[in-house]
């Protein structure tokens, strides 16, 4: 219910230091697959209700919100690291190596809603 919390803080962190990381990182890849999993999460979540539009927000009590974050919004975060450092490796070896933002969005998708279903 609050897995979308540590994707949404990492992306909102690396968007703040972004300007400082050499361009050879390629960080707007790795902000494409944070940001198209937590934009494909927030409604799914909002749509089985456990969101709502009414503090405190979350359905369930805060143990189980840090639980949720912690088990499923963490491996969510390390698995699209591990997909962007292996494309970091792959781009590296080919030069011609280009991404588009919107699959990469649904590849972030993808993977976290795998991680989702996995925890």
């Amino acid at each position: 219910m609050a897995c979308f919390a540590a994707p949404t803080a990492a992306a909102l962190i690396i968007n703040v230091v972004k300007k400082k990381i050499p361009a050879h990182f390629h960080i707007n890849w790795l902000l494409a697959l944070l940001w198209g999993g937590v934009l494909w999460l927030i409604p799914e979540h909002i749509f089985h209700g456990e969101v709502v539009f009414y503090p405190p927000f979350f359905t369930a009590g805060f143990n189980k919100i840090i639980g949720e974050i912690l088990q499923v919004g963490i491996p969510m975060v390390l698995a699209v690291t591990i997909i962007w450092l292996v494309m970091l490796f792959i781009s590296a070896s080919y030069q011609k190596f280009r991404l588009n933002f919107v699959p990469l969005m649904v590849l972030g998708a993808v993977v976290m809603v795998l991680v989702d279903k996995t925890f």
